[in-house]
Parts: structure tokens; C-alpha cells; sequence
């Protein structure tokens, strides 16, 4: 087996057709044909089923192409890497986060980064906690920033700040000018809800339980920013992280002090295996500053500023 079998094998089974395969190679067709059929030989295992003209993968053939996929991604990473390295070493930073960090916390600390580092350049993406870690561990990103705990061998996951509970709901609700919040009133109102993995959601159930209170869902969400703009409209009480709550900046929205409200960690996840380069390590600084600044207006009364 050699690299030019598989780049042909990787057209065939992208494109389809041999015939496309060497439009894509800029090969002829029968030369396609004949290295796949040498591949096969050499395989001992068959690839491809010829049926009425057309070629039909067999399951060994997308074994195969799935492991190669593998290497292939893996050489586009060294590529981007390489492409970037007239800037510098490790000029390039490739950076996750959970949903509530993305709104505010991370874009602000790139742009902090950035003015630091002009010749760098950050990727971006905004993905579940099970993502993640799947590309933490494979080493397809440098850092994430997370509202939930990541649990897994090779990340090195460290408490950067913490996030509260507010209470979510229309300014001119008659529950907005309490104080302190009457928390059992509020719960029984109807409640914008998130999955069952959620801390607020594990939150709510546990107040709901202290309280004796039968939940009364209005809607279900999957972040605090749809909670916010659901809350704002009058859709239902939401119990929110205040990194949304605070990005969110409704004038329809009052955001009121939950007395008694645990805190939740914000955490910093890398791979022990690859460690941080000088631009990851100034953008974690960074973002320790830039959450303290997120989280410093005052309350005041009841209601958050």
C-alpha cells in the first residue's frame, strides 16, 4: 500500500465514480481503474462491487475510508499549522466554549488577545460539552472554556471564576420589585426549563422538592440566552447563568438576586498532552480578567444593573 493508492481509493469513494475520481486527480479514467484494481489485489479484499456500469462500496471499502479520513484531517491540521507559521510559533489558537462563555467572555478576550498577538489567529467554535472533549482529546483544539466539569484522563481542567443564578423574568412582573426575590412565589409560576443535565435544571428540582411544588413548565430551552429572550417576553420564570443574563440586555428583562443560590465553576480544559503555547497561555489570563470584569456592576435593591 503507498500514498498514491489511497489518495486514488479517497477520490473514488468522495466522488463516486472513477470517472469522477479522475477529473478530480486530473488522471485518465483507466489508470484510475487499474490502481484500484491493483489496490484490491494487494488487499485481498474487495472494494468495490461493479453493478450495471456503477461501482458500489463494499463495507470493507468504508472501513477503510473511515481510517483514512483519520490520517487525512490529520494532514490538514499540520498544513493549517505549517501555513501559519511565518507569523510566528504557535500563532494560531484554536479555541472552544460552551454556550453561555461564548456570548460575552470569549469574544471579549480575543479581542484583548489580538491586540496583544496582531499576527495571530483564533478559531472559533461554540459546541456541546460531549464535543468538546472529543476534540480536546484529539487534539483537534488547544483550550475551551466550560460552565460544566469535563471528566476525562487527558484534560487538565482548572477552575478559572464562577458563575451564579438570577431569576429571569418580565420587568413588569410583580415578583421583580421583591426583596429579597420570594423564591417559593416564584417557583410556582410557570418555568422556562432546560434539559435534565443542566445545573439550573438539578437546581430547580431541588428547590421545587424543599418547596413541595409541583413544576409548571412553560417551555424548554437549551441555553440561558433562549431562557432570557424567553423569560423577557413573559413566557415563563427562568433561572439563569448570569454570564447569559448579563449579554442578553433586554429592556423587557429584569434580572433579580436569588437569595441563597449556590455558584457554579467556570473552568479553563486543555490537553495534558499538548501543552499551551505562549498565545493560549495569555488568552486564559486573559479571560480570568475579562470574567471579573463581566461579573463587577453591583446590585442594586433586588434587581442586578
Amino acid at each position: 500500500m503507498n500514498l498514491r493508492q489511497i489518495e486514488v481509493f479517497r477520490a473514488v469513494m468522495t466522488t463516486g465514480s472513477t470517472t469522477n475520481a479522475a477529473r478530480l486527480l486530473h488522471v485518465s479514467q483507466p489508470g484510475v481503474s487499474r490502481l484500484i484494481r491493483h489496490f484490491e489485489l494487494q488487499l485481498g479484499v474487495a472494494l468495490f462491487e461493479r453493478r450495471n456500469g456503477r461501482l458500489v462500496a463494499t463495507p470493507e471499502a468504508h472501513t477503510l475510508h473511515a481510517e483514512v479520513e483519520k490520517v487525512y484531517r490529520g494532514m490538514h491540521h499540520v498544513q493549517d499549522v505549517a501555513a501559519h507559521l511565518r507569523f510566528g510559533d504557535h500563532a494560531t489558537l484554536r479555541v472552544l466554549a460552551s454556550a453561555n462563555a461564548a456570548l460575552q467572555l470569549v469574544p471579549r478576550t480575543t479581542a484583548r488577545l489580538l491586540e496583544r498577538f496582531a499576527q495571530s489567529k483564533v478559531f472559533f467554535e461554540t459546541l456541546p460539552t460531549r464535543e468538546i472533549v472529543k476534540l480536546l482529546v484529539a487534539e483537534e483544539a488547544d483550550v475551551a472554556i466550560s460552565s460544566a466539569p469535563l471528566d476525562h484522563p487527558v484534560l487538565d481542567v482548572r477552575e478559572i471564576g464562577r458563575w451564579r443564578v438570577l431569576c429571569a423574568m418580565p420587568k413588569q412582573h410583580p415578583l421583580a420589585a421583591s426583596q429579597p426575590l420570594d423564591l417559593a412565589a416564584a417557583l410556582r409560576q410557570r418555568l422556562v426549563v432546560y434539559s435534565p443535565e443542566a445545573p439550573q435544571s438539578r437546581l430547580i428540582d431541588h428547590w421545587l422538592d424543599q418547596h413541595g411544588i409541583a413544576r409548571q413548565v412553560g417551555v424548554e430551552v437549551r441555553s440561558g440566552y433562549a431562557a432570557c429572550a424567553m423569560a423577557a417576553t413573559g413566557a415563563g420564570i427562568a433561572f439563569v447563568d448570569d454570564l447569559s443574563a448579563r449579554a442578553h440586555r433586554s429592556e423587557e428583562l429584569a434580572l433579580v438576586e436569588v437569595p441563597g443560590a449556590p455558584t457554579f465553576a467556570i473552568y479553563s480544559v486543555s490537553n495534558v498532552n499538548r501543552p499551551l503555547s505562549q498565545l493560549g497561555q495569555n488568552f486564559l489570563s486573559l479571560a480570568v480578567e475579562e470574567l471579573a470584569v463581566l461579573q463587577a456592576p453591583q446590585l442594586t435593591g433586588a434587581a442586578v444593573d
